[in-house]
């Protein structure tokens, strides 16, 4: 899969993943201004453009990176795993994408909804699951 920022200083690569996940988490929601959709893209991820991107570790473990030219937002980054996470909208020719799950559900508030059907996870699921 090939993805761009905005202004297309910043492009990645990642193998092929047609499933994506929605995050509740009240940072993803910061700092994107609603849930996060992104694709787990392992650490296989391959980005061109580095000089344009600028990070922030938003936890102990994991930094967020985003265009400095255009702030489209790039990954979020497991440090202690190295995977990284890739928001959906960057795979703009990509199609066919599943809606596999939520994760942080308990946190999510309660003025939206999405009707498919997934897997949800609450906060203490999610770092059971992912040992953080």
């Amino acid at each position: 899969m090939k993805g761009t920022c905005l202004c297309e200083a910043v492009t990645v690569e990642a193998s092929e993943s047609k499933e994506f996940e929605a995050c509740h988490c009240g940072i993803c929601r910061r700092w994107g201004g609603g849930p996060l959709l992104a694709v787990h893209c392992g650490n296989n991820a391959a980005f061109t453009g580095n000089e344009s991107i600028a990070t922030f570790a938003s936890s102990d473990w994991a930094e967020r990176g985003f265009c400095k030219n255009c702030g489209t937002h790039i990954f979020y980054h497991l440090k202690p795993t190295d995977e990284y996470i890739i928001p959906l909208g960057l795979f703009q020719s990509e199609g066919n994408f599943v809606f596999k799950g939520q994760v942080f559900i308990d946190q999510k508030p309660s003025f939206y909804e999405f009707s498919n059907q997934t897997e949800n996870l609450t906060e203490r699921e999610v770092f059971e699951k992912f040992g953080a």
